[in-house]
């Protein structure tokens, strides 16, 4: 295996090839299926290689993934993009301190606004503002830009078939791991 340069100009070791590491697991683990290993494997790395270059075009915006995350949340949730901050940690798998921490640098940074209910005054409404809006639609058309990119070699219909079989895998954790869908820990 070589090494290849990094962003910083480092020697990063480079990851083995799947076929290698298939190998080397069915060297110390018979009983493995390789083309089961395969196909977890090849979505595992593609997932963080997809996460690592979304990541990249957010900061390029100057947010970070987890704002991003609750840019994308509060726009999923309609017009007029307001949820609770209780609501928004439940939606992101968060503990209510590290959804408070989230919300409090999002709104120094003008991405949301943090205001009380006008028909319940205990009750916090945390609120997507004109700008946070303009970082989600500009991550959004980086995005599309990214994913035509990387589906560039498949035809229409693959690309029917992938998604089909992709959504089965997903119902088959979701029906065996309902669970799943939050976080074992906070990221920020």
């Amino acid at each position: 295996m070589s090494d290849t340069p990094t962003p910083s100009g480092t020697q990063a070791p480079q990851e083995p090839s799947l076929d290698e590491q298939i190998a080397a697991y069915q060297r110390e683990f018979r009983d493995l299926d390789p083309q089961v290993e395969k196909v977890v494997s090849a979505l595992g790395r593609l997932n963080r290689r997809m996460n690592v270059a979304y990541g990249r075009q957010v900061a390029d915006l100057g947010i970070s993934n987890a704002e991003w995350e609750v840019l994308k949340t509060l726009v999923l949730s309609g017009a007029p993009y307001r949820l609770g901050p209780g609501e928004l940690a439940k939606r992101l798998g968060l503990t209510p301190a590290a959804m408070t921490h989230r919300i409090d640098r999002m709104a120094g940074e003008g991405l949301v606004t943090r205001d009380r209910d006008e028909n319940n005054r205990v009750r916090v409404i945390v609120e997507l503002t004109d700008e946070g809006r303009q970082k989600w639609l500009e991550a959004m058309r980086m995005a599309t830009d990214f994913e035509e990119e990387l589906l560039q070699d498949l035809s229409t219909e693959e690309r029917g078939v992938l998604g089909e079989m992709l959504i089965r895998l997903l119902r088959r954790v979701e029906l065996t791991q309902p669970d799943a869908g939050g976080r074992l820990t906070d990221l920020d």
